[in-house]
């Protein structure tokens, strides 16, 4: 890993916004699931969450290679499994929804913890999604068609969290909201994910990195790494 791609894995990842997220409720299409992961990560989220009750849609988190390195994706088998936990991390809960206690995606605070919950594509968000949020949302539109892709309807809202956000100085920190354990696994996989590969297959742990993000080992782990 050069320098250069090392200091801009570290501006990323000092960006985050752990505390901001999706979770995407049976979204089943393969390039609506890369979409939003791309505008996740654009946005400077850190992790999205999905609800895919089956093998066959948990399949769906390797389908946006590229994106997919840099934001996380936590599965889980229920609307109800996904926001409990996202209730315990803090989150106020949202939900797209028409309704008549809906309000315009542009009032909510997105600088509290947030988690948009954004529905399928044949069926949308469910009764249980909309008991369970803390409020429904509504993107106002002047046409016929009262509803949009679910990938833009991500882009939407995340950009205007955004916004908020940059505008009270979230994405200006000098340090990463993450973890330091986290911070250490994302720059060794993302910068040397041969060796990251094989030290999980051995169930070796990451060694530090200098100042370049060159690795820093004794020989005993080299050794153990080589090792049939």
């Amino acid at each position: 890993m050069n320098l250069e791609r090392y200091q801009r894995i570290q501006q990323v990842l000092a960006a985050r916004q752990p505390d901001l997220t999706l979770c995407l409720e049976e979204v089943h299409k393969p390039n609506n699931v890369s979409a939003v992961v791309r505008t996740a990560d654009a946005a400077g989220l850190h992790k999205v969450h999905a609800v895919w009750p089956t093998d066959k849609m948990r399949m769906l988190g390797h389908t946006s290679a590229g994106a997919r390195n840099w934001v996380e994706v936590d599965t889980h088998d229920s609307i109800q499994a996904a926001v409990t936990k996202l209730k315990s991390e803090g989150m106020q809960i949202l939900v797209t929804h028409l309704s008549d206690t809906a309000v315009d995606f542009r009032e909510i605070d997105y600088t509290q913890p947030t988690a948009i919950i954004l529905g399928g594509e044949k069926f949308g968000t469910s009764a249980n999604a909309i008991e369970l949020a803390d409020q429904d949302i509504i993107i106002p539109m002047a046409g016929m068609v009262q509803s949009l892709n679910v990938s833009v309807a991500s882009a939407i809202i995340l950009f205007e969290a955004q916004r908020q956000r940059q505008a009270k100085g979230m994405y200006q920190r000098q340090t990463s909201a993450l973890g330091k354990e986290t911070i250490h696994r994302i720059l060794f996989e993302r910068g040397h994910p041969v060796l990251a590969r094989v030290a999980k297959s051995k169930s070796l742990p990451y060694p530090p990195l200098d100042e370049h993000g060159q690795v820093v080992a004794d020989s005993e782990w080299w050794q153990k790494m080589q090792s049939k």
